[in-house]
């Protein structure tokens, strides 16, 4: 008989991935308790997995409902601070493709006759 735990990889305290994927359980998390998907609409996203590991996920979950909130808590921080680290320090490349897009729409800004009324 198959355990709950035995649908995932317990890499960390907080890296826990569904077994035989790159997948962590906040994926599935965020997707059902913050966007309110079911796992149908979420298999849709990740067709890798299976309802079963989807459903998996989410009982786990439920059944760790306190530890759950944990893992998603520090998530949900970590990834604020890397969003926040990339805005103050922007890759090359994208840095690059925004000052082209500044210069594209500051060039078509002046083609553009102004309306006057």
């Amino acid at each position: 008989m198959m355990r709950l735990e035995d649908y995932f990889d317990f890499l960390a305290a907080d890296d826990i991935r569904i077994k035989g994927h790159r997948i962590g359980i906040e994926t599935v998390l965020f997707e059902h308790i913050y966007r309110q998907r079911t796992p149908e609409e979420i298999q849709q996203s990740y067709p890798s997995l299976t309802l079963e590991e989807i459903y998996a996920t989410i009982l786990y979950y439920l059944h760790n409902k306190a530890e759950g909130d944990r893992y998603m808590a520090d998530w949900l921080e970590w990834s604020h601070q890397q969003r926040k680290a990339q805005a103050m320090n922007p890759h090359p490349a994208a840095a690059r493709l925004r000052k082209i897009k500044a210069q594209k729409n500051a060039e078509e800004a002046k083609c553009s006759p102004a309306l006057s009324i």
